[in-house]
């Protein structure tokens, strides 16, 4: 794998930038590898990265339907943070920051990370309550937290009408929080992976798996039969559709989460801001867009597009918020299928079949999460225990009733 540097850049360009080396290959299926990953999204890519980089594993593959980051992965609003009031989500949001600080180094591609902070604003008594004490909680996990006034948070974003229909009490910043390029977490996972010997195989769809006394032997793709001892299943919204084929069903419902964003603007909103009770979260991307989200539709669905009443309630909150964009045309509009849980919180686990992990239920936003999660989870595939970060979110706790309850710290995912 070529280095990708200034002088490198000054190189290719005498060539009009032609003869740049391939990111990553589209190689065959080989009939056996030691681990399969299917999903070719963020996740599933830094799992598999992690697999050959730290655990010595290399006879990797990762299988994926589609495109690679083509499903949720280019699909959400880029929002990084690790604001969570319970220990066990605190614990692997942010080990996840602490990745996400070094990744553009450690991945030699550009994520893009900006940690412009983050601004989760409180609006009537009860939002008050719900920073206090999840402020108070994070900082004692040793994550920074800082409770802003009305007027501080004026200072912050002197556009925001603080004084409206849904005044401003005050908020809880991260100033460590921030955003990333989704579809360059992908691309540079991707692409070292590949330099690890990580084969990335797009276009190949999983119809089953070969299992044999509990234990799993491979799947059966559409491009052919492939062998491996341990299968990790990172595949978001149709994890249900996995679990279905390996004959057990796992706590999940699939919802459409949608977005949308604006025609760019000069640079106006230099953090992220988001808001439970108004129900909307925004933040401005590095061409001028506004990228605006809040909750999702009310009904099950496989459908990428969403609703028009959420769209509505997307808006209103907005323009409340942010009077100008009132005068702002969306230019797209999408959505993306979540996976969620009962209690909110991922499921990283064993399953009833030996040799079969999960890697799913990240409803609340996984994107924040990916290379967190990529990390723990390669670990846990290969030792065969969950990593201590990990051991919490197992698909268990519904039977135990050990829930990691993090409705509130959700903000506007649900």
């Amino acid at each position: 794998m070529s280095k990708y540097s200034i002088f490198s850049l000054i190189r290719n360009a005498g060539s009009y930038h032609e003869n740049w080396q391939r990111a990553w290959r589209s190689p065959d299926p080989q009939p056996e590898y030691e681990v399969v990953i299917i999903g070719g999204g963020g996740h599933g890519l830094a799992t598999a990265y992690y697999l050959a980089k730290e655990c010595g594993i290399r006879r990797v593959a990762v299988i994926e339907k589609g495109w690679l980051g083509g499903g949720n992965t280019g699909r959400n609003t880029t929002i990084v943070r690790s604001n969570y009031l319970l220990d066990e989500s605190a614990g692997i949001y942010e080990h996840s920051v602490k990745l996400w600080e070094g990744l553009s180094q450690e991945l030699n591609f550009n994520v893009m990370f900006s940690q412009r902070g983050l601004l989760h604003l409180a609006h009537n008594v009860h939002d008050m309550q719900e920073i206090g004490r999840r402020g108070n909680a994070i900082w004692l996990n040793g994550i920074d937290s800082e409770f802003l006034t009305p007027e501080q948070v004026k200072e912050m974003v002197p556009l925001m009408n603080i004084n409206g229909r849904y005044p401003v009490l005050g908020a809880l910043l991260q100033r460590r929080g921030g955003t990333a390029r989704h579809d360059a977490v992908a691309w540079g996972y991707a692409r070292a992976a590949d330099a690890l010997g990580v084969d990335i195989i797009q276009n190949c769809e999983v119809t089953g798996f070969d299992i044999k006394n509990g234990v799993v032997q491979g799947v059966r793709t559409t491009r052919g039969d492939i062998k491996a001892k341990r299968v990790g299943v990172v595949t978001a919204g149709h994890s249900t559709v996995m679990a279905d084929m390996a004959g057990f069903r796992m706590p999940l419902e699939s919802l459409p989460l949608q977005a949308m964003v604006s025609e760019p603007i000069k640079p106006c909103i230099d953090t992220v801001i988001m808001s439970n009770a108004v129900h909307v979260y925004v933040s401005q991307s590095d061409k001028g867009e506004l990228v605006v989200g809040a909750g999702t539709d009310a009904y099950i669905s496989y459908a990428q597009r969403g609703g028009f009443d959420m769209m509505e309630h997307i808006m209103g909150p907005l323009v409340e918020l942010f009077p100008f964009t009132s005068r702002l045309r969306m230019l797209r509009q999408w959505g993306g299928i979540v996976d969620v849980t009962v209690d909110r919180s991922p499921i990283l686990s064993k399953t009833p079949v030996e040799g079969l992990y999960f890697n799913c239920g990240w409803g609340t936003g996984g994107f924040k999460c990916t290379p967190g999660s990529g990390h723990v989870f390669a670990h846990s595939i290969a030792n065969g225990e969950m990593h201590p970060i990990a051991a919490p979110f197992s698909i268990d706790r519904f039977n135990t009733g050990a829930l990691i309850d993090e409705a509130a710290a959700a903000a506007v995912a649900h």
